[in-house]
């Protein structure tokens, strides 16, 4: 049983408050129109020095099991993410990454064997009816491939988790977090070479720094935080830490970016907050009841042996 589970959480809910802020740092620091490069330089640069840091390379499966993972969890996710955010409203695409966590406990019921409470599916429908209401405004438009892009970087996401959670390798989390960083640069780097061509010849010093951010803070301890919480939680719980990257990026833009916040928003982000709430609750393990009986009085305790069991012959029996 995890000791310290108050502190893990906290921890792990790090790495989607730090992605909240991907949005503002990418409008007010990076070139505009390279999404992809920005997704290489955020994971294969955090990659290659977690690896260097910790001198620790994969061993027999961990080849291939890193490669799908990090495909999953970066690769294939950061590019479907670009695609729906350039394709549809960010609330649209925030809402529907919302459904993450009930992709998560339905692919943990089926690879993990644990089944989903009903809190937790509660939980899972309050927190997209609160990013909808943060962040979904009345004129968006919908768009079926934006639609298909939103919708699939969840599900990849998900199932990353979870398979994260089933392929825990035998190394130190910042060794296996950077294994998958690389592997999900190496998946982005020929897709943004071809779509988006070489980088600019010149970077700006906002540029270095707003690259810089996401590689070392949003990618390096971002991923090593959240791949840890993965290890130490179950995946959906971790899964439904995600529900505050919407409501940091809604608070960076009314902070930073003079942006309001409607009374729908604010109701939103309060549901968002009680469905994290309501799906990390976990209920105190009752009493059992013969202790209640030997409490009363006048009540006699059952002997035990030493190894917890009633003893035999006697009142044991």
């Amino acid at each position: 049983m995890l000791r310290n589970r108050p502190a893990t959480l906290l921890l792990t809910a790090l790495a989607p408050s730090v992605w909240g802020t991907t949005y503002y740092v990418t409008t007010e620091f990076l070139p505009p129109g390279r999404p992809l490069l920005a997704a290489v330089l955020r994971a294969l640069p955090a990659g290659l020095l977690l690896v260097a840091a910790t001198r620790r390379l994969p061993v027999g499966v961990w080849w291939w099991r890193s490669l799908v993972l990090g495909t999953l969890n970066i690769g294939v996710f950061l590019a479907l993410l670009f695609v729906a955010a350039y394709r549809l409203p960010g609330g649209v695409a925030a809402t529907v990454g919302a459904l993450q966590p009930l992709l998560a406990a339905l692919l943990s019921a089926g690879l993990l064997g644990i089944r989903p409470t009903r809190r937790t599916l509660l939980a899972g429908l309050a927190g997209v009816l609160g990013v909808a209401l943060l962040v979904l405004r009345s004129t968006a438009r919908l768009d079926a491939v934006g639609l298909a892009a939103a919708l699939g970087s969840a599900a990849v996401m998900a199932t990353g988790v979870v398979l994260s959670k089933r392929w825990t390798p035998p190394a130190p989390v910042l060794a296996t977090t950077g294994w998958q960083l690389v592997a999900g640069g190496l998946v982005l780097l020929p897709v943004a070479l071809l779509v988006e061509g070489p980088p600019p010849a010149e970077l700006t010093a906002d540029n270095l720094l707003g690259y810089a951010w996401l590689s070392v803070v949003g990618a390096a301890l971002a991923y090593t935080l959240w791949f840890r919480g993965i290890r130490a939680l179950p995946p959906t719980d971790v899964t439904f830490l995600g529900l505050l990257s919407p409501v940091v990026a809604t608070a960076v833009g009314l902070l930073a970016l003079g942006q309001g916040l409607t009374a729908a928003q604010a109701a939103g982000g309060l549901l968002v907050l009680g469905a994290l709430v309501a799906a990390q609750w976990r209920p105190a393990p009752a009493a059992r009841p013969d202790a209640h009986d030997a409490a009363r009085p006048g009540a006699t305790a059952t002997p035990t042996g030493a190894d917890g069991q009633p003893a035999r012959g006697g009142a044991g029996r």
